[in-house]
């Protein structure tokens, strides 16, 4: 490799899109998705802690959520009657990049809501939102896994695992957000279902990454599995 290669290579290799980067990200938002809504973690570090924690996952999920986005392909496919259709890859992750965003103005907004009004519109609503486009995410992906192993149970493969734990989380972050429900006399519906609904859902999301993640080859031994 010449010079000049090596030193372009060197320079845009960091923002060069792949699935380590991509699970890297899902894990490290996950773990402060997951530290945000630990037991006892608010009451130790106050809700302002514990929405700092969201807030900065919130941007881990969206540069993953980005770089899975740039991962997945092209967004239509030509079908065998001539037409464009939208690729059920790039739906599920479009959809996704969606969600998060909306993750990100709801986390934020909540580092300075000061009223009912501005919890209910600004952080609330948002984040009821982000929580459908991540279970309309999650369910296309379990849609394009089955497609391609052609039966829906595949428990031998990685991929099903991992979509599937992945689905459990988003229906637990639906289940979050129900629970976060602001009321007009400024109280959530349930903070213990909201703040269990967000750790079940981030360790789900943990997990679901760390199945994706390529697995490396280690000396000595055999070929590794990609993820």
């Amino acid at each position: 490799m010449s010079g000049d290669v090596a030193a372009s290579a060197g320079r845009f290799g960091v923002l060069s899109a792949t699935v380590e980067k991509q699970c890297w990200g899902f894990m490290i938002g996950s773990a402060l998705f997951a530290l945000g809504s630990a037991p006892g973690f608010a009451a130790w570090a106050g809700s302002s802690g514990a929405n700092l924690s969201f807030f900065v996952g919130a941007w881990f999920f969206t540069g993953a959520a980005l770089v899975q986005l740039v991962l997945s392909g092209n967004a239509t496919t030509l079908a065998p009657d001539g037409t464009n259709r939208f690729r059920g890859e790039w739906l599920s992750a479009a959809t996704q990049f969606a969600g998060t965003l909306l993750f990100n103005a709801s986390t934020a907004a909540a580092l300075h809501a000061d009223t009912v009004t501005e919890e209910r519109r600004r952080v609330w609503t948002p984040d009821a939102a982000g929580s459908v486009a991540f279970l309309v995410s999650g369910i296309l992906a379990v849609i394009v896994v089955g497609h391609a192993v052609r039966w829906w149970w595949a428990p031998r493969a990685r991929e099903w695992w991992a979509t599937q734990i992945n689905l459990l989380g988003c229906v637990a972050f639906g289940v979050s957000a129900t629970g976060a429900y602001v009321t007009s006399a400024g109280d959530t519906v349930s903070d213990a279902v909201a703040s269990a609904g967000t750790f079940v859902g981030a360790i789900c999301f943990l997990a679901s990454a760390a199945l994706t993640l390529p697995r490396r080859r280690h000396a000595g031994r055999g070929s590794a599995t990609s993820g």
